[in-house]
């Protein structure tokens, strides 16, 4: 009854292309930011931040960045824990060089580095394709760990082979470190994934993502139609890996505060992003939330249900989830390939012909 269209006029293409159409979705839309900017921080506490609201900012920023690879460009990755290895390396070399610099700018620096790194490790794209890509980039994931490991000046020469995040602070407020407030890591985390998903958007629906999405379909009919297949797929690489960039100097430096490369960033860490964007569907941006959601509240749940509820040990709750993982990932790839955001799609057109059938 409410979900509709009509009544709802375009007098002009920009308000024809909008990204929602429907009045009752940019009002959700506004309500939804309203909320999370002018409400949230005022009641969250450590406990929300930490094991809900930080890890889904920070994994929804490295799915949208690895769904720009794969879901858009078609070009397989399974190196996006050694890619967010280099941004939280890079933050941190930052963050202990220059001081006196905001951390913002470190995080965006850091995820310039990445996208320079990125490209340089899209360049076999060129020549291979699908299964061989993926080995490339998975050959990365293996090489980056590793060069973190066995050369100190990453770590600056630590004992431990560790790296430890410095206090720093925006505006005066301290968003890195041990002293920093719940609400504090919330809101950083919270503006850059607003400010990534704009980008995205933005990127995904001109002409820089129907090149990428001609690239995915058939990339010799978009070469013939005048697309340039280096630029295409090198620009793919360079968003990804910024995005994911980001994503791993937020993990440091906000989330974890330490890290170590091999615990931090391995592979489980590249297995975990791409199994979001299965979850939650390649070439969609609402699938990289919903993926990334799933991924982190699914864990949240079957602890508090089967462990704290039903007294199950912890590590059969562990297994459990592996098991629950891997179902949904071979029923969405046979039943339903777009995953959880088509499953949104298909709600939102049932609710717009109701109580029509079709």
């Amino acid at each position: 009854m409410f979900y509709r269209e009509a009544g709802d006029f375009k007098t002009s293409y920009r308000d024809d292309n909008q990204t929602f159409p429907i009045r009752l979705d940019r009002a959700g839309y506004w309500v939804a930011i309203a909320v999370a900017f002018g409400i949230v921080p005022f009641f969250v506490n450590d406990y929300w931040v930490n094991a809900i609201f930080a890890p889904f900012f920070i994994y929804a920023i490295a799915a949208l960045g690895l769904n720009i690879l794969t879901g858009y460009a078609g070009q397989v990755s399974l190196g996006t824990g050694g890619f967010m290895a280099v941004g939280a390396y890079a933050v941190y070399k930052l963050m202990v060089a220059f001081p006196e610099i905001n951390i913002i700018f470190h995080v965006l620096m850091a995820g310039g580095i990445t996208a320079v790194v990125g490209v340089l490790f899209g360049l076999p794209s060129l020549r291979i394709k699908g299964f061989y890509l993926a080995v490339a980039t998975l050959a990365s994931q293996f090489f980056l760990i590793w060069l973190f490991n066995k050369v100190p000046w990453f770590y600056n020469y630590s004992a431990s082979g560790q790296i430890n995040a410095p206090e720093r602070s925006v505006f005066g407020i301290i968003v890195t470190g041990p002293n920093t407030e719940a609400w504090a890591k919330y809101l950083i985390c919270l503006v850059f994934l607003v400010g990534v998903a704009w980008m995205a958007r933005n990127l995904t629906r001109g002409m820089t993502g129907r090149k990428w999405m001609g690239i995915r379909d058939m990339d010799i009919a978009a070469e013939i139609i005048g697309v340039n297949p280096l630029m295409a797929k090198m620009t793919a690489f360079a968003v990804s890996s910024f995005f994911v960039g980001v994503a791993g100097a937020l993990f440091f430096a906000v989330y974890l505060g330490a890290a170590e490369a091999g615990e931090s960033f391995g592979i489980s860490k590249s297995f975990l992003i791409l199994f979001m964007i299965i979850i939650g569907g390649l070439g969609s941006i609402f699938g990289s939330f919903a993926g990334a959601a799933f991924m982190v509240l699914m864990p949240v749940f079957l602890k508090n249900v089967l462990v704290g509820g039903m007294g199950w040990p912890t590590d059969l709750a562990a297994h459990f989830e592996f098991m629950i993982v891997g179902g949904l990932i071979v029923f969405f790839l046979i039943v339903e390939p777009h995953g959880l955001a088509q499953l949104w799609r298909l709600t939102k057109e049932k609710l717009r012909l109701w109580p029509f059938p079709h």
